[in-house]
């Protein structure tokens, strides 16, 4: 059996239909094995970055395993930022890449290239993967495949990749005579080592006790819910406790906003009232929230400072590395709850009403606006709420990165089976047009992107793809001619001085209309009615939002500020008046 063939069998049975590439030589027979499979399709990008990305979404929207494809190179180097995303953000990828001949590698030599396009990505990868490996033995192939994907999807996921230099994927193997990775000893002793371990009963013991006398509990919903498969042990905790829900940026959409007790985005550009909540809380549950300092501010000792708090995180690594906390538990999610919610079978749910209370007084009086409008300007977190309500057909919002993710993340109302897809901890600008095509192709359902006039351009190219393969994507822009995010930095630190962040842009409706792809323009709040006829138009159509050039994103959370007290400041007397708690001392910068 050819090397390539057997490479392409091992994905499908993975049960992959999809794989992103972009051809160069090196990959010629592994996309060549893949045409001679009819279960896998080949989705051929403009771009290995959108190759990259676009096989996170696939992932991150179905559960399974997301390959890309690429040649040596340029073309593995181009997915990096991709591969980083997966890497930060949790998700299983598989990244395959060729490699010149082994003949015309330099492998320990002081040489900087032997071969075309040469490149030792491995090397280049590994801080960014779960694991990376160069392929100089045909015999080895299954073994490397079986851990790479082994390790892509146990334990907390992230991408792998493999190098395969051409001439083994041209070898002749004997697919029977291979040894297998799940029959050796180092799988063994990793199996050994990362067994699913049960919770010790006293201490779940301890934390419904915890639970039992808290007056003011709160759930804090991290990326980790959803890439550890939790959400529904999340929603039986939720409905046997009560207790309220906030969110991380990558927790948003593990429990729809249709839930009467879920509260929303937290931190930097949180709501008010989810920070208000956060502060004010006397028990905070954290599941699967890395607690970076988007979520905590840059005053960490501060964040939920009279609360107990319980941090659960599969990764050791990840408690009480930036915030102190009371219980840490190493553990998946979904182990977690699974065993608690047992625990909890008979618990008298008891009632939060004061509490509730509070957080929805903080909701009315705190609503989350970017300016308060007096005629018919766009007003984008309006805009963004009354969006939302017309995208009932859609499956997934993929976000690019810019003020436009947080107005969406703040105001998108996400109806039940909805999927919202950020870039997290890479934040990389140009994600959300390949992640739709990704999107599009896992859940073969409508997908929407938000983006903003710089992210957009990225990786415009894509726009091919997406009319080449006829898919079902409706793209918003926001247009404000600048790159309002850090634009908005400068205003606040920079005295307003706008280095490289204002330039005119595009006609946009020219380049979408260059591709056939339909388009429509809101120029104020009274033209929202153009919203149904693009959401009713077939196939792909783009929607131009045109902002103020000073569009800005409220509330937003400053340096050296703790999480309540957020920009626009609310008087010092009435937010000592609106909390349940103590103020902290503000920081003096005149000394």
């Amino acid at each position: 059996m050819k090397l390539s063939d057997y490479v392409v069998h091992f994905i499908k049975d993975q049960g992959v239909s999809h794989v992103f590439e972009f051809i160069g030589g090196a990959i010629v027979h592994l996309l060549d094995s893949i045409s001679k499979t009819p279960e896998i399709e080949c989705i051929s990008v403009r771009h290995e970055q959108g190759a990259a990305f676009a096989a996170e979404a696939y992932a991150r929207v179905n559960g399974k395993l997301g390959v890309a494809m690429a040649t040596s190179g340029p073309g593995s180097l181009n997915l990096l930022t991709g591969i980083g995303s997966c890497y930060f953000d949790s998700v299983p990828c598989l990244f395959i890449t060729g490699q010149v001949n082994t003949y015309e590698y330099k492998f320990d030599r002081p040489l900087r290239q032997v071969g075309f396009q040469e490149t030792d990505i491995v090397s280049v990868v590994k801080s960014l993967t779960k694991y990376a490996v160069l392929i100089t033995d045909p015999k080895m192939i299954r073994y490397e495949l079986e851990k790479a994907t082994y390790f892509a999807q146990n334990g907390r996921p992230g991408p792998v990749l493999i190098d395969l230099p051409m001439n083994l994927q041209r070898a002749d193997i004997e697919p029977e005579e291979l040894p297998s990775f799940f029959n050796s000893e180092e799988y063994e002793l990793l199996r050994q080592g990362t067994a699913s371990k049960t919770i010790a009963e006293e201490k779940l013991n301890e934390i419904i006790d915890l639970i039992s006398f808290s007056k003011r509990p709160l759930v804090l919903a991290g990326g980790g819910v959803r890439s550890g498969g939790a959400q529904g042990e999340l929603e039986k905790f939720l409905s046997l406790t009560g207790i309220p829900i906030v969110s991380s940026l990558m927790g948003l959409d593990v429990v729809s906003t249709e839930y009467n007790r879920s509260f929303g985005l937290i931190g930097s550009y949180g709501h008010r009232y989810s920070n208000l909540a956060v502060a004010n809380c006397d028990l905070l549950i954290i599941l699967g929230s890395r607690l970076d300092s988007r979520q905590t501010g840059t005053r960490p000792d501060t964040f939920a400072r009279a609360a107990t708090k319980i941090h659960v995180d599969i990764e050791a690594c990840e408690l009480n590395a930036k915030v102190h906390v009371d219980i840490a538990i190493t553990a998946s999610i979904k182990v977690f709850l699974t065993e608690l919610n047992i625990k909890l079978a008979n618990y008298r749910k008891k009632p939060l009403d004061y509490w509730l209370s509070f957080i929805n007084d903080k909701k009315s009086k705190y609503p989350t606006l970017s300016f308060v409008s007096e005629g018919v300007e766009v007003e984008p977190n309006q805009f963004i709420e009354k969006l939302s309500l017309q995208a009932g057909q859609i499956n997934t919002i993929c976000l690019d990165v810019g003020q436009h993710q947080m107005w969406a993340s703040q105001s998108f109302r996400l109806s039940s089976g909805q999927r919202l897809l950020n870039s997290g901890g890479m934040g990389a600008m140009g994600f959300a047009l390949p992640a739709a095509i990704g999107a599009a192709l896992s859940s073969q359902k409508e997908v929407l992107v938000i983006a903003g006039d710089g992210g957009i351009q990225l990786n415009i190219q894509e726009l091919d793809t997406i009319v080449r393969l006829d898919l079902p994507v409706k793209i918003v822009v926001f247009n404000n001619q600048s790159l309002g995010m850090v634009r908005q930095f400068q205003d606040l630190y920079m005295n307003g001085r706008k280095q490289s962040t204002v330039n005119p842009n595009p006609d946009f409706g020219r380049i979408f209309q260059a591709y056939d792809i339909p388009s429509f323009s809101i120029t104020s709040m009274d033209e929202i009615e153009i919203m149904k006829e693009f959401f009713d138009t077939s196939g792909p159509a783009f929607l131009e939002v045109l902002l103020s050039s000073n569009s800005e994103v409220y509330p937003k959370l400053v340096v050296n500020r703790p999480l309540e007290d957020m920009f626009p400041y609310l008087d010092r007397q009435v937010l000592k008046e609106i909390m349940l708690i103590d103020l902290v001392d503000e920081i003096d910068f005149s000394s």
